[in-house]
């Protein structure tokens, strides 16, 4: 059978092993669409510049995890592909020039296959045009394109003739959020955001259709509204709102997952998702981490992310860090309101009644190393801005924390945190820049499997405008275990 034609494994027991296979999408044309009366309604902070965000930027991203996961796309073809930059025809999933690799997967490649079924192409156009409200004769034109063009539209809204039928979906670079994989399971994401609305729609679509996950579609978890929910008037319903997204959900063991509440997951999805996982029995411990409801934060995923089984990089302010500073400093104290932002943490173990709390984020992170992860080693935390004032919430605010293992002990940041840089430098961590290791890469100075403890650079000038790190533009399907 050809690529993407037959099942592949689908496994996550950590957020270090070994990466082997990955969902991201590179930025589309919707992103060029962001104006700026529609940049909040759309999730964005800012207008990006669409093109220096691709080729200054994310195409130094798609490299580097072909290099560590499919290096047969790109090893001694780094010039070649740099050459034809101004086409850009190895990165576009639409285009006979395209990577193509099934270790590094675009979703709207995979949406293209699943187009060429007649059924599935009606059912999925019929949904979107209903959530999207479109004409009939809209729906009637969709109908009538190649599974490649309406795959395109479909996710950036815009038509080959370049007229908009619909909004983008500038988001859907921030592939953590459509899903998170959990053991062999798959959860499905319920976004709390409309703009995010047809990110689900068509990544259930993905899911549940393409000859990829035909293994899969037994473990799907989706998560149901409360019956309750519908017959609750307007202004009550948000106690049984069901809203989750991936970059609340991390798996941290194989037994163990973490789910924030955010101003993106609720609650009662929380709740729903531990039910679900202990009546499957897929894992045995789950611990739900309160954050302030806050667009400085959005995801636990931007506070805090795992480095190696001992390392790990968080946000001073909301640590225990934060609290010896604040009482060093009364007047500090009294006039800086994030004192009142404190997190809350109760794990829950199945089986036992009394759930387990814990006062400080630093304490439930070593717990993981030290059982969880049998560590061995004392936990070390690196900090935001090296918890320098005012670099941490500065260097959180683009993505400090948010940092993607493609193995244990090698990360991917961004390149304008400096005091974070310089707080890893510090830790024994080797930093180097994009361009810097696929040059080293191409030489034979330095190999994906002989690299340890680095921390690699991307350019993120336009990247970070969009409040998401490396951690936020991955979906993991395949980690090899610790």
């Amino acid at each position: 059978m050809p690529p993407y034609k037959q099942p592949i494994p689908v496994h996550v027991t950590s957020e270090i092993g070994t990466l082997k296979r990955v969902i991201i999408h590179s930025p589309d044309s919707g992103l060029g669409k962001v104006v700026p009366s529609k940049a909040q309604d759309w999730l964005f902070e800012d207008i990006v510049h669409l093109d220096t965000m691709r080729k200054g930027e994310y195409d130094y991203y798609i490299k580097i995890l072909l290099y560590f996961l499919d290096p047969e796309k790109v090893k001694g073809k780094i010039k070649e592909i740099d050459a034809a930059a101004n086409q850009r025809n190895f990165y576009k999933p639409e285009h006979p020039d395209y990577f193509n690799s099934d270790k590094v997967i675009d979703p709207q490649y995979l949406l293209a296959d699943i187009l060429e079924v007649t059924d599935v192409k009606m059912r999925l156009i019929a949904s979107i045009c209903a959530v999207e409200r479109c004409s009939y004769t809209t729906q009637g034109q969709l109908m009538e394109m190649e599974p490649k063009e309406l795959s395109k539209t479909l996710i950036s809204g815009t038509l080959p003739d370049k007229s908009m039928i619909f909004a983008p979906i500038p988001n859907f670079i921030f592939t953590r959020d459509i899903g998170i994989v959990i053991n062999d399971h798959v959860l499905l994401n319920k976004p709390a955001k409309i703009a995010r609305t047809r990110e689900a729609l068509l990544t259930q679509y993905i899911f549940y259709n393409h000859p990829l996950f035909a293994d899969l579609r037994e473990k799907i978890i989706e998560l149901p509204e409360s019956e309750h929910h519908f017959l609750l008037p307007d202004g009550e319903k948000d106690n049984k709102l069901v809203t989750l997204e991936g970059g609340d959900v991390m798996m941290v063991s194989a037994n163990h997952l973490l789910i924030g509440c955010s101003e993106r997951t609720s609650p009662y999805a929380a709740n729903q998702v531990i039910k679900v996982l202990f009546e499957k029995n897929v894992v045995e411990k789950v611990t739900v981490i309160w954050i302030p409801k806050k667009r400085d934060y959005m995801h636990i995923d931007t506070i805090f992310t795992q480095v190696k089984k001992d390392v790990w990089v968080l946000l001073g302010t909301l640590s225990k860090k934060g609290e010896e500073l604040e009482k060093r400093d009364v007047m500090e104290s009294l006039m800086d309101g994030k004192v009142t932002d404190k997190l809350k943490i109760v794990q829950f173990i199945k089986d036992k009644d009394k759930p387990v709390h814990f006062e400080y984020l630093e304490d439930l992170l070593d717990d993981i190393s030290k059982h969880d992860l049998q560590s061995g080693k004392k936990t070390r935390f690196i900090y935001s801005g090296n918890n320098e004032f005012p670099f941490g919430v500065r260097e959180q605010w683009t993505d400090s924390c948010n940092l993607l293992a493609v193995k244990e002990g090698v990360v991917i940041g961004y390149d304008r945190n400096d005091k974070t840089v310089e707080a890893f430098r510090n830790t024994g961590f080797d930093v180097i820049c994009a361009a810097d290791l696929l040059h080293a890469f191409e030489s034979g100075h330095l190999s994906p499997q002989t690299m340890e403890n680095t921390l690699i650079l991307l350019p993120s000038a336009e990247l970070s405008r969009a409040r998401g790190g490396s951690h936020c533009m991955s979906m993991p399907l395949f980690r090899e275990k610790i």
